[in-house]
């Protein structure tokens, strides 16, 4: 699913002032590539994601999915995960993720779809468990799946593992990667982590604030088995933070 996102703005009325929050951003994301989108607070990265969705508009520009133009309404090809899991308490593994489903299935089918995707996040066991009985990990891991239950062609992640520790957030990095190997749908991924960004993604979008705007668009030419120690990823790593950090005093403190 190719998206191409033209001349975007994006304003919000505060009481007799408008604030610019994102500033003709421009950009066109590939078919199955992996996008990471870093920035600051405040530099609209969210908002951002929130147009592409069809969950949010556009103050002015526009923003294409597979050609047709988004217009304000979510789409059900598009998945989206956010920070917080926000399952319903009440309800066990396997219907928290039925209640993902938009389409018009059949009772076996609704089975047969719950249970692989149960499997295809690691849950199978835990069908019945409430989300009270689950840790952090696992109740995303119940978020992922009921994004990905109705088989969209585009992933849009905000901050998924922002809360988690870090071991569980490494390991539902290297999840949502093998899933993606497996379903190759277009990913976009919104975090402040900056190695979570250079993990993951094909290229490192750097967005600076008030408002937002696509600073540098910076390729990450690594092979998917990459190594977070490297040489090549701590390069990639010092050209991202230069963007934040003009001297090389300060950048040296940042990298490792």
């Amino acid at each position: 699913m190719g998206i191409e996102i033209k001349n975007v703005k994006k304003e919000f009325q505060l009481k007799n002032s408008n604030i610019e929050v994102l500033q003709n951003v421009d950009l066109t994301i590939g078919d199955g590539e992996i996008v990471s989108i870093v920035g600051g607070s405040g530099c609209g990265k969210s908002t951002l994601l929130r147009i592409i969705s069809g969950l949010d508009f556009p103050t002015s520009g526009e923003v294409f999915v597979d050609g047709h133009k988004v217009d304000g309404s979510s789409r059900k090809d598009i998945g989206v995960v956010f920070q917080e899991a926000r399952l319903f308490p009440w309800s066990t593994v396997e219907k928290n993720i039925e209640f993902g489903i938009t389409g018009k299935l059949s009772k076996a089918e609704k089975k047969e779809r719950i249970e692989y995707y149960i499997n295809l996040v690691g849950l199978r066991g835990f069908e019945k468990a409430l989300p009270s009985q689950l840790s952090g990990g696992m109740q995303q891991r119940v978020n992922i799946a009921r994004s990905l239950i109705n088989e969209p062609k585009a992933l849009l992640l905000d901050e998924p593992f922002g809360a988690l520790d870090a071991f569980t957030k490494i390991t539902l990095q290297n999840e949502v990667l093998k899933i993606w190997e497996k379903t190759k749908p277009t990913l976009i991924i919104v975090t402040h982590d900056i190695d979570e960004a250079i993990y993951m993604g094909n290229r490192v979008i750097v967005m600076s604030s008030k408002p937002g705007v696509v600073k540098k668009v910076i390729p990450v030419e690594l092979a998917r088995d990459r190594n977070r120690a490297g040489n090549d990823f701590a390069y990639i790593k010092k050209k991202v933070y230069n963007e934040f950090f003009e001297e090389e005093e300060q950048l040296a403190e940042y990298v490792i």
